[in-house]
């Protein structure tokens, strides 16, 4: 059963522009930070979305819990298009989807104790009494792991340390019980040390709740033990889709090549393909014709940079961008 569906999505960022370059310029420009992506996610699946610093990964969660207004395209929740909601029915549904943030630090109000944090989404929402709230962000307090409940609860952020945070984090998260959670880049604030026992109770969350994940992370590695499939996105386009095991063992697109070839092995004795992109991501204001990968691409030919590769679907669940499978 598909719980979400993101159709044709796209979201451009006019450029701020001063007054005499305004006036100068004839057209309008735009951060093409999603430009036209569509994938379906699985009620309990986890969808990991990769990609570089760029590609529009943090954009793409923030449209699916509609922290962002699309500015064309659809997004199916349940049936229903939330790209179109507002007020009542907007606040509503978002008792069913939530989104962590990557800097918890800078997520949580300075000033307010750890236990108003995630209860004020109950207030804010109208459930229950004041009671009634204190003792269940007392319990999801004790189910992110920050027990005893009692000796948090008015604790405030500089008090906590970065796992610490992080689960008040996932505990403001699932407070409202929600279906859907977008957690992007949920383990890049916390130590080594601390990063699996984040993973555990994600995972443990979602069998508990029966949770359904977009698992937004740029550390291909963790994503491989989380995942149940992978969507690679390229300067606002999804250039490959399959399951965890196909994209990792034998990666279709050459992006996604690169990407896995620069996952460390711990063993020294095994050679890797060095197909790791040469130069930068270029500007989404100005993105490349044709495939926009092919300036860094060290399979392109005269197609490339002349028409746009489609999403084909090749089979079996797995979908690839790019002419050398045209």
């Amino acid at each position: 059963m598909t719980l979400v569906e993101v159709r044709n999505i796209k979201k451009y960022f006019p450029v701020t522009k001063g007054f005499i370059d305004s006036l100068m310029a004839r057209d309008a420009q735009y951060v093409r930070a999603v430009d036209g992506i569509s994938f379906k996610i699985k009620k309990g699946e986890v969808l990991g979305l990769a990609g570089e610093s760029g590609s529009g990964k943090t954009t793409t969660g923030r449209l699916c819990v509609r922290l962002l207004r699309p500015t064309e395209g659809e997004i199916i929740y349940d049936g229903k298009d939330i790209a179109k909601l507002k007020g009542r029915e907007l606040r509503m549904i978002r008792r069913r989807i939530q989104f962590t943030f990557q800097d918890p630090t800078s997520s949580l109000n300075p000033r307010l104790g750890i236990g108003n944090a995630i209860g004020d989404a109950l207030r804010l929402q109208g459930i229950g009494d004041s009671k009634e709230r204190f003792q269940r962000t007392e319990e999801i307090l004790e189910r992110v792991g920050l027990s005893p409940a009692s000796s948090f609860y008015n604790r405030l952020p500089h008090q906590l340390s970065g796992g610490q945070k992080q689960r008040v984090v996932f505990g403001r998260a699932i407070i409202l019980n929600p279906e859907f959670v977008v957690t992007d880049e949920p383990v890049a604030m916390v130590d080594v040390s601390i990063k699996a026992q984040i993973l555990d109770l994600m995972m443990d969350l979602k069998k508990e709740l029966n949770l359904t994940y977009l698992f937004i992370s740029h550390d291909l590695a963790t994503s491989r033990h989380v995942c149940d499939r992978i969507a690679v996105m390229y300067l606002g386009k999804i250039v490959e889709v399959a399951d965890k095991d196909s994209i990792y063992e034998d990666p279709l697109h050459p992006y996604s090549v690169g990407l896995m070839s620069a996952i460390p092995v711990p063993n020294p004795q095994v050679k890797k393909a060095e197909a790791v992109p040469r130069g930068e991501i270029p500007s989404p204001i100005n993105p490349p014709s044709g495939c926009r990968f092919h300036p860094r691409c060290p399979k392109a030919f005269e197609r490339c940079p002349n028409e746009e590769p489609e999403l084909l679907d090749l089979g079996d669940g797995r979908m690839v961008a790019c002419h050398l499978y045209g």
